[in-house]
């Protein structure tokens, strides 16, 4: 997806803006699959899923990924099943709830970093994923202010203050806080 970053900056505002009206819905914070795609990631809590009511199909897609565990959820499964007992409020939780750090989720993680290579290799990936992602929203916030300064977001948010507001929103807060337990 940075890739896709580097192609829109080598527009000049003009360029942009001459074929910007023919984006009309086609903005991220506009996107079911951009959407569930946070929601995969356990960061549902960043819309409102009434913004997609327009379309049952779309809405309902989305009602039901938002309901479904997370990449994270999934995770932590494997480490309890694999040897790595996780606390129960890691194991039943809400997929719909923000992820919070959690001191236990930690001790567990940082036992399996010392202990087991293959989920030291598995938390290095999601790691990984999680600062591309980061890295990803930090360029899409750069390449708005360049192409259409502080204008309103294509989808009609905020723009450039709205992406602002996503920059450094972690996926994953436990795999990030254990780095200084090492």
């Amino acid at each position: 997806m940075v890739g896709q970053i580097d192609i829109l900056e080598t527009m000049t505002p003009l360029e942009f803006l001459s074929f910007r009206r023919f984006l009309d819905e086609s903005s991220g914070f506009q996107s079911v699959q951009f959407r569930e795609l946070e929601c995969l990631l356990g960061i549902a809590d960043t819309f409102d899923p009434e913004w997609f009511k327009g379309d049952d199909g779309e809405y309902n897609r989305l009602i039901k990924r938002i309901e479904e565990p997370t990449l994270w959820d999934a995770f932590v499964g494997y480490l309890h099943r694999n040897g790595h007992p996780m606390p129960e409020s890691a194991t039943s939780r809400d997929p719909k709830a923000a992820l919070e750090p959690d001191a236990a989720v930690q001790a567990v993680i940082v036992n399996a970093y010392r202990n087991d290579v293959r989920l030291l290799s598995l938390c290095e990936a999601l790691t990984d994923l999680d600062e591309a992602l980061q890295e990803w929203r930090y360029r899409h916030v750069m390449m708005v202010q360049r192409t259409i300064g502080t204008r309103m977001g294509t989808g009609g948010s905020s723009g450039v203050d709205y992406l602002k507001g996503t920059l450094f929103r972690q996926c994953f807060p436990d795999l990030w806080a254990v780095r200084s337990q090492f």
